[in-house]
């Protein structure tokens, strides 16, 4: 086992997240920042329950939500310390706030251990939220929320972020090219933050 990993920094200013409902344009949007050459780090609960079903594991949401926001949370730091080692800004699809806000969605208690994790693991302050977008809404074999419960996902994660003094920033309904450069904009990081070809 590694002993050389440090403490997490109280904040980090470089690492932008990317929250909101399921089927907002979130992966979209990050696939986008990702071809135009930015860090990207990718969302936790898609890949967790594509390698659950997979292997037929019970991490699921409509298995064990609980074990599911365990592994979320696993990835989510492990996510935050990977970001850490790019040296310019880096776009999550979601953060550690969210698995506490999931948690709350389906009326489970938060743990000590996930409090203390989205108080210790900060990102910078200001979060891009991404607002339900019914005419873009999908379910397929792991989205299996209803737009209802998309619009629930929205209002928990505003909660959840605001409660932890996060600065909340709407991406506008617009073109996914739009919206990259809306982002780049509000970040205030210019052509600077791109990743330089290999």
């Amino acid at each position: 086992m590694r002993s050389g990993v440090g403490k997490v920094s109280t904040m980090s200013t470089r690492l932008f997240v990317l929250t909101g409902g399921p089927g907002s344009g979130k992966t979209t949007l990050i696939e986008a920042l990702q071809r135009a050459g930015f860090a990207c780090m990718v969302e936790a609960g898609r890949s967790i329950i594509q390698d659950q079903m997979e292997i037929g594991g019970r991490a699921l949401p409509w298995g064990d939500p609980v074990l599911f926001a365990e592994m979320m949370l696993c990835w989510e730091m492990r996510s935050y310390r990977s970001a850490q080692g790019h040296a310019g800004p880096v776009f999550l699809d979601r953060g550690v706030p969210d698995v506490v806000g999931y948690l709350r969605l389906v009326g489970a208690a938060v743990p000590a251990h996930m409090q203390k994790a989205a108080a210790t693991f900060r990102y910078e302050p200001r979060v891009f939220i991404m607002p339900p977008w019914p005419q873009i809404f999908t379910q397929d074999s792991e989205r299996k929320q209803t737009l209802r419960e998309a619009e629930r996902t929205y209002d928990a994660m505003v909660e959840t972020y605001t409660g932890l003094g996060y600065t909340l920033i709407t991406v506008p309904r617009m073109p996914v090219d739009d919206r990259v450069r809306f982002l780049i904009d509000a970040a205030g990081i210019g052509d600077a933050g791109r990743v330089e070809e290999a």
